[in-house]
């Protein structure tokens, strides 16, 4: 007769239990990064909403909310109708003058030794040729691609869904908060779960104050920088820098190696820009973010860099842009676990 095992069945349950949790968060995935991104947009309207509060009366928060969200509707507009106008006008020049600027290139120059200028023009060739060959392909595809703009263009009702999710976390998130708190019993477990969620919200608000703050600052000094310099398309190469910065370590260098492309091909101030860019990014990665970065977001550079490849191995840019806050979570899951467990010991 074989015998029953209360423990090993109790095992197994829940290692079955984890295995179908994990199916089921593969299975909502899209879901879930729709939510994961409200929350983090109700992050980055809570200060500004907290803020209005104070001043308005009423017993709850929906006056506040309600004025946060024209607040940054207003600014988003006026964001749109001064720069970005500008920016989308620079890139259709930018577009216009490419193979100019392109041909100008190619033309070998009396100061530069004729081996360097043979290089050039190799290089020059390959590019032309790359160039056409994908043009082909585009037109080859082109109603591949007609679909494929259609299903992105279906997905912008999530620029809808986000800001009300958002609302909804915004006006009842202590609501949540109590509900969740409130599935566990008095005692240290509860303790515990309390402590962690106010490390969660310290973590995810100092992580959206540190993006924003990376954000803006990339694109006014840049913005600043080229303009003083009489760079070509500045607001374009400001506007790809600082929307860059949203994606961690990747996002910058992809900004950089971008505006050096667009910077050499035109010919201007590339040795300034080429001094410039490794100077701000020491400014922004050892000045600027470790102050705009709460220490629950402190991470090791090598983790960092396992969270962004691996990240975007599993999910793409999606990944990318979460790797870091995801590995913070980890972080503060394991201290405050860690530190459960040192106290129960202690007791």
């Amino acid at each position: 007769m074989l015998g029953f095992d209360r423990r090993a069945a109790s095992y197994t349950f829940t290692a079955a239990a984890v295995l179908l949790v994990l199916y089921v968060v593969y299975l909502v995935r899209s879901t879930l990064f729709v939510f994961t991104l409200a929350v983090l947009f109700a992050y980055l309207l809570s200060p500004l909403v907290n803020f209005l509060d104070r001043f308005l009366p009423g017993r709850t928060r929906t006056p506040a909310l309600a004025l946060a969200y024209v607040i940054f509707v207003a600014l988003s507009a006026l964001f749109v109708i001064q720069i970005g106008a500008r920016a989308v006008k620079q890139a259709e020049l930018l577009n216009k003058s490419l193979p100019n600027l392109l041909a100008s290139w190619q033309q070998p120059s009396p100061v530069v030794p004729h081996e360097v200028n043979s290089i050039k023009d190799e290089l020059i060739g390959k590019l032309r040729l790359e160039v056409a060959q994908r043009s082909g392909d585009l037109f080859s595809s082109l109603p591949q691609y007609g679909m494929k703009f259609l299903s992105a263009a279906s997905d912008l009702i999530y620029l809808v869904i986000i800001p009300i999710l958002a609302f909804f976390f915004l006006k009842d998130g202590h609501l949540i908060r109590e509900h969740t708190l409130g599935l566990v019993p008095q005692g240290p477990n509860r303790e515990m779960l309390d402590d962690l969620m106010a490390d969660i919200d310290l973590l995810l608000a100092g992580y959206m104050r540190a993006v924003v703050g990376l954000t803006v600052a990339a694109f006014t000094i840049y913005g600043i920088f080229f303009s003083i310099m009489g760079v070509p398309y500045a607001i374009l190469l400001a506007a790809i820098g600082g929307l860059l910065e949203f994606i961690p370590m990747m996002g910058p260098l992809t900004a950089s190696i971008l505006i050096l492309l667009v910077v050499g091909v035109a010919g201007s101030h590339v040795l300034a820009v080429l001094i410039f860019l490794p100077v701000y990014r020491i400014f922004a990665d050892y000045i600027l973010s470790p102050h705009l970065m709460e220490k629950g977001v402190e991470l090791h550079p090598l983790l960092v860099l396992f969270g962004v490849f691996a990240g975007a191995e599993i999910a793409g840019v999606a990944g990318t842009f979460l790797s870091i806050p995801t590995l913070a979570l980890m972080r503060v899951l394991y201290l405050r676990v860690r530190k459960a467990r040192l106290a129960a010991r202690l007791v």
